[in-house]
């Protein structure tokens, strides 16, 4: 799993880079995975939340938020943006795979590649036991992945750039060392005066596994799996889906 020191410099640029993600998309499908399954309100658990920007979101849904990431730096940006916002969050720096919050919640989300950051098999497992102990019986863990197709087929040896008036990026993206995994080597420039930039370098590792896999050890956790979709979509994904989407449960 990458390190949280991943993220020093990455925490202070991330909502620039992130300006054009989908975030409503994501509410949009908690609404309806929730309004499915019959979860009005109550606890939720927003795993691997970074700057907060979704889990404020979140809670404007009525939902009681709590938000936990590995990175103290995105906690900092969460936890100020939430200040000026006057949004009650709650923030906690823990480790998804050893999570200790001492409640159940009646949803658990982790959206935006956070299961992707698990490099090895045990990660995972040890990532939905550790959600599983988390959620109130009858309760929904919602997450997403990278699939196969993307990391496999569009990620890999490709490069990515931004220029803004005070940051510019460099963003390269090669195989990585596991099966179906990817390297981000980042280089930021910011503008400290004019005509003076400072280089900062990262580097982030992903790693996605095929549907079946998620599907088998969310059920040998003793999940029931409910539902898997592709790229915001109702229905099966396409074959060439980028982004996988899972609906689970806790059994009652």
């Amino acid at each position: 799993m990458s390190d949280q020191n991943a993220y020093q410099h990455f925490a202070t640029f991330y909502d620039v880079l992130m300006s054009d993600a989908p975030y409503d998309l994501w509410v949009e499908f908690l609404k309806r995975k929730t309004l499915q399954y019959g979860i009005t309100g109550g606890r939720l658990l927003d795993v691997g939340c970074g700057t907060g920007t979704l889990a404020l979101m979140l809670s404007a849904t009525g939902y009681q938020v709590t938000g936990v990431d590995l990175s103290e730096e995105m906690l900092a940006v969460a936890l100020d943006k939430a200040l000026q916002e006057d949004v009650n969050v709650h923030f906690i720096q823990q480790d998804m795979r050893h999570l200790d919050l001492g409640e159940t919640f009646e949803v658990v989300t982790a959206f935006c590649d956070v299961m992707n950051y698990l490099e090895n098999e045990s990660d995972v497992m040890s990532s939905l036991q550790s959600v599983y102990h988390h959620l109130a019986p009858g309760g929904l863990f919602l997450f997403d992945v990278h699939s196969v197709y993307k990391m496999d087929c569009l990620f890999r040896n490709h490069s990515f750039s931004y220029a803004g008036e005070d940051l510019a990026y460099i963003w390269d993206v090669f195989e990585g060392a596991f099966p179906h995994s990817v390297e981000h080597e980042i280089s930021f420039f910011v503008e400290e005066s004019p005509g003076l930039y400072r280089r900062f370098d990262e580097c982030h590792r992903q790693r996605t596994f095929p549907v079946e896999f998620y599907k088998s050890r969310l059920e040998q956790t003793g999940f029931t799996v409910l539902s898997v979709e592709g790229d915001f979509k109702e229905g099966r994904p396409a074959e060439d889906a980028e982004r996988l989407f899972f609906t689970a449960v806790k059994a009652t």
